[in-house]
Formats: structure tokens, sequence, C-alpha cells
């Protein structure tokens, strides 16, 4: 697997240096638009809607769109002045208990490797993590846009998982679902046997892709026919990171230490319960300020759309002494 971005987990004043890697990949089978007539790959042109002018990469730039209609240009300097933590570093906000935390929520999954000389420290979180039963909330900078991230152990390895805002889960309105709809007690024992007799233990690799697999075996007997072209593969370059992990047992008792006058009275606010819990004025204050530094979402942190390359002269002229390629059946 390829790394995509480097940087450390940071709880206390423990830092573990750690690379992230994808931990699920698209298995979709993807297809390119060509000239029915030949085959050629088919060009997208970036073109202004006002004048019809094709528009070069450099005069791109960012505009919102208000409720009103109106577009609102950005400029670089818009965005220097945002508050954006640090870009190479997973702020761990609070643990949790795990089953406090609505799957719903999870977006994307990332798997955390940590370097060689942070193992230690990258094994007592993940124990840690294990045995308390809890889930770190983290704030990291992905793609230049700060997100909200859940950290839990999966098998031996430290797993992040990209969180939803709240306000991006729909609510289920269903007036449909508040009509009365009588269910009998046999109706009830049949359909609990119907699930019992289906019931067993989930193992994944007892489930397939058959329209994928299908239309691969269709694409397969076209390329035996010759209708197969070489696809160029590219590599996605390594972030640069470095980051220092200070002595583990020094940081761990500093960081308890610091936080230690702050246990007695996070005891005594805390209401009985196991699933809730009171806290403290400044560990509130911290997290409402940690909401509001990443909590501002715009059209603004979309992702810039990357040049399309266009042929060079030579490239053109050999294109261009080529026969045209055999239309595929």
């Amino acid at each position: 697997m390829q790394s995509m971005w480097k940087g450390s987990v940071s709880f206390g004043l423990v830092n573990v240096p750690v690379k992230l890697y994808a931990a699920t990949e698209d298995h979709d089978v993807r297809f390119h638009q060509v000239h029915a007539a030949d085959g050629g790959r088919v060009k997208m042109v970036r073109t202004c809607s006002v004048d019809g002018q094709p528009v070069a990469y450099a005069d791109l730039a960012k505009a919102y769109e208000t409720s009103s209609g109106e577009l609102v240009v950005m400029e670089e300097r818009d965005f220097d002045a945002l508050p954006v933590p640090g870009k190479r570093e997973i702020d761990v906000l609070e643990f949790v208990p795990s089953d406090q935390v609505d799957p719903v929520l999870f977006d994307r999954s990332y798997y955390l490797e940590p370097e060689a000389r942070a193992l230690k420290p990258y094994v007592l979180l993940r124990e840690a993590l294990r045995t308390t039963e809890r889930t770190a909330l983290v704030r990291v900078v992905l793609r230049q846009k700060a997100q909200l991230a859940a950290l839990r152990v999966r098998d031996d390895v430290i797993l992040m998982q990209t969180m939803l805002w709240p306000d991006e889960v729909r609510r289920a309105t269903f007036d449909v679902l508040h009509t009365d709809a009588e269910v009998r007690p046999q109706e009830l024992a049949m359909a609990s046997s119907l699930i019992d007799s289906l019931s067993s233990d989930f193992d994944p690799d007892e489930y397939h892709d058959d329209y994928r697999e299908a239309l691969l075996e269709v694409i397969d007997r076209k390329v035996a026919g010759g209708a197969g072209v070489p696809a160029d593969t590219a590599t996605v370059p390594e972030d640069e990171g470095d980051a220092i992990v200070v002595d583990l047992m020094a940081a761990l008792r500093e960081s308890v230490k610091r936080t230690s006058a702050g246990e007695d009275a996070r005891a005594q606010n805390r209401p009985a319960g196991p699933a809730t819990r009171a806290a403290p004025k400044k560990a509130a204050a911290k997290k409402a300020a940690a909401k509001k530094a990443v909590g501002t979402k715009s059209a603004a942190s979309k992702p810039t759309p990357r040049k399309a390359a266009g042929p060079t002269k030579a490239a053109a002229k050999k294109a261009a002494s080529k026969p045209a390629r055999r239309r595929s059946a």
C-alpha cells in the first residue's frame, strides 16, 4: 500500500508518528468516454459560460453561490485568515464510550501505521483504547480540510474514520410511520422464527459482487478478441513530514499531572449511569472552540480540479500518423 499522509497522533504530551493508508478501495468497473467511430478518448475542455471561451487552469478561481443566486469569488488571501489546525497532527479531543458513537456518522476509513521508533506509544494507545472500550475523537486536516474523525482498534491496527458533522445526517421523517399498524403476537412469533432460521455468524468472504464479476468476463472476452489497450498507471507521491517522540513515561506522567486537578471536580459533577457524564467547564470551552475552529463548511473547501494535460506536439504528430483503431465488435 502507498501511504497518503504522514504526521503524528497527539494526546497529552505524547506524539506518535504515523503514516496514513486508505483502508478501503473501490472495485467498481469504470469506463472512459470514447469516440465511437475510432475509439479515441474524449477530452473535457473547460469553457466559460459567459463568453464561451476555453479557460486556462491559471485563470480558475473558487466561487460560492449564495441562497439568493449570487456568486462570491474567493481569493487566496481569504483562506489565509481561516482558523486551520496543524496540518500534520491528529489532535485527540476526548475519549468517549465506543457504543455512543453512531455508525451513521462514519465516512472514510484509514489505517494508521506507526514508525519503528514510535511502536511502543502506538501499542500503548491501541491497548488503552481496547481495554477501556473507548473511541478517541480527533481533529485532522486532510486535503486542506479540517475534519472530525474517530480512532478505534481493528485487529491489531488503529483505524481512523473520518466523520460527518451532525447536521450532515438527514433525519428520517416519514409520516407513514406515525400511522397505527397492529401487529399480532402470532405474526411477530412467525417473523422471529423466520429470522432464527436464517441466522448465522457474519462472514464477509461469503459475499461477492456477481454483477462486477460477470461484467469483467465480458471485458476479458473483448480483450481476447484484440480490443484491449494498455493503460498507464500513476503513482501518488508520499507526503513529507516528521515528528519527535518525547520520553513516553515522562510525557504520560506530566499529562496526568496537568489533568489531575480537574479529576475530582469531574467525578463530583458526573451524574449516575455509565452513559452520561458532565464535562468540566474548561473541557467544554475547549470542545466549543474546536467546533468553532472547524465547524464552518462552504464550497470553498472543495478540492481544486486538476489540470487536464494536453498532448504535446510530438505526441499529436505521432497520433495523426497512426491508422484509426479498429472498432470493437
